[in-house]
């Protein structure tokens, strides 16, 4: 497994080089979150639940390449703070989880991973991915109540209250957390075979490191997390198990994976794309690799 460093470093620098790392990947790859999230909440029209292909003609047609971003400003502040939280609370926990020779076994580093990914769920991603669903959703309306990011997040918390940002917090714990701890084991695995006859300090080319980050990605459904932050929850569901049954009842076991294709492209690119920029980044301003 990958040797970590026994020097104690700033915190500060994880976290810029891998808030920055977020914020390029949210960016990069909004359009395939917007269609995953629509095509999660397709189940709402009369008849069949239109495809992929049809809710991208639906929303060229309204509203043009912009309307691809509608909510981006959520998903790339949501994106910039959870990775930089889950960078900078992977680099902790693997300072405390080393042995005496400052190696990291996988089992300690599935650990981190994991106890980065809870982390990440508590203090970005439940309130910014509820925000940035609540403000895709909205787009369904004939006219939209909400007139951007801010006016949204001001809005929902007037109406819901905090509790209001945090619907659907259990199922998003479970995923971050399972997700980071086989991310970055993965990844920290993959990288220590590549480099295993690099001369030491040397860094790996941009595409094996961005090849690596893409194999590294995975995913667990998100249906359950959607529906949960949806403008209707309220009304619909009692909590996460409550919606999860109405889902299998109502629609079928294969509704949990819907929104799968549009879901497994855009983390495919996220894993290439935020651990490059993260590398670069941080040995750009003197921190270590992960």
């Amino acid at each position: 497994m990958s040797r970590a460093g026994k020097k104690n470093e700033s915190p500060h620098l994880a976290l810029v080089a891998g808030a920055f790392a977020g914020a390029v990947e949210g960016a990069a790859t909004y359009p395939f979150e917007y269609l995953k999230t629509q095509t999660q909440f397709a189940h709402r029209t009369d008849g069949k639940p239109p495809g992929l292909w049809a809710i991208t003609k639906q929303t060229y047609a309204r509203q043009g390449i912009l309307g691809f971003y509608s909510g981006v400003g959520a998903l790339v502040t949501g994106n910039a703070l959870k990775a930089g939280v889950r960078f900078v609370s992977y680099d902790r926990f693997k300072q405390m989880l080393v042995d005496q020779d400052g190696r990291l076994s996988g089992p300690r580093s599935l650990l981190a991973g994991l106890g980065a990914g809870m982390m990440e769920a508590v203090f970005a991603v439940t309130p910014s991915e509820t925000i940035k669903t609540k403000l895709i959703d909205d787009q369904k309306r004939e006219v939209p109540r909400y007139r951007g990011l801010v006016h949204g997040t001001v809005s929902i918390i007037k109406e819901e209250g905090f509790r209001g940002i945090y619907r659907g917090l259990g199922p998003v714990a479970a995923r971050q957390g399972a997700n980071s701890a086989v991310r970055f084991t993965t990844y920290g695995t993959l990288k220590s075979f590549v480099s295993g006859n690099s001369r030491p300090g040397e860094t790996l080319p941009a595409g094996v490191t961005f090849a690596i980050g893409a194999i590294a990605g995975s995913f667990l459904r998100s249906v359950i997390k959607t529906r949960m932050q949806s403008l209707e929850a309220r009304s619909q569901y009692r909590n996460s198990f409550h919606c999860a049954a109405r889902i299998f009842s109502e629609e079928g076991i294969f509704r949990f994976w819907r929104g799968a294709t549009p879901r497994l492209a855009r983390l495919v690119l996220s894993g290439g794309i935020v651990f490059t920029v993260y590398e670069k980044v941080i040995v750009l301003i003197g921190g270590r690799a992960v």
